[in-house]
């Protein structure tokens, strides 16, 4: 098993380097971290450089870029709204979809990774391109992965707001422009497939609740009644298998 996902690791290793290498390189490349003065007293005074304060905020909002500009927000809003249609509370806890949602993420990601450390990692570390070619080639794989996932009417809207519609093509939109129109192209889809996973949920409530209605049990609740026939039922037809073989085949990578 481990032999058979180590290129992947080994991969994903060499894309956490050459994101290190690139903050290094950026922080180290003209003035140095920490300027140290004298006042007009003698005394010592330190102060940041304006490199480490947009070295640090880079770096604060690197997880929510690598989040949103993946799979991963349609991943985990299908598996929390399945958690929901399933009513079963925090069962599974959210740590627990966030742990499938991630690997499942890195799954779907994987060709993109592999083109990322062929075409970028690995000319950077032989030394064959520069730092800057090294982050446009990188920068690609991701960007074809947003477009094809991404409605041409969502780009379209966005590109209005930026004022620039009628000069480019939506194959040619800037990343300004292209993330926001991803991320609200994969909300609608994450919804769309949740309303489906919730179809037959509904139904197998409408059922048990008719029947505690002409039973004459109005008091008793039929969420309490129709969730071990739901968990049975998504049980019987591997429901598990079933949606994250949906959510992968629904990426265009």
């Amino acid at each position: 098993m481990w032999q058979k996902f180590k290129p992947l690791v080994l991969r994903l290793l060499g894309l956490l380097l050459l994101l290190t290498m690139t903050a290094t390189a950026f922080a180290q490349s003209a003035l140095p971290l920490v300027n140290v003065t004298e006042n007009a007293t003698g005394d010592t005074q330190y102060s940041l450089t304006l490199q480490l304060l947009l070295l640090m905020t880079a770096l604060t909002l690197l997880p929510s870029l690598l989040i949103m500009m993946t799979s991963f927000v349609r991943v985990i809003i299908v598996l929390s709204l399945l958690r929901q249609a399933l009513g079963t509370g925090q069962t599974p806890p959210n740590q627990v979809l966030v742990g499938i949602a991630l690997f499942l993420s890195i799954f779907i990601m994987s060709p993109v990774l592999l083109d990322i450390y062929d075409n970028s990692i690995t000319p950077y570390l032989n030394s064959e391109v520069s730092q800057t070619v090294a982050i446009e080639q990188a920068v690609m794989p991701v960007r074809n992965f947003m477009l094809n996932q991404t409605r041409e009417s969502d780009i379209s809207v966005f590109m209005d707001l930026a004022g620039n519609s009628t000069e480019l093509e939506y194959q040619d939109a800037p990343l300004p422009v292209l993330i926001p129109a991803f991320m609200t192209s994969e909300l609608k889809t994450a919804f769309t497939m949740g309303f489906l996973i919730y179809i037959p949920f509904v139904i197998i409530d409408l059922v048990v609740a008719s029947i505690l209605m002409s039973m004459g049990m109005m008091m008793v609740s039929p969420m309490m009644i129709s969730m071990p026939f739901k968990l049975m039922l998504f049980v019987l037809a591997d429901g598990w298998l079933i949606i994250l073989q949906t959510i992968s085949a629904s990426f265009n990578v």
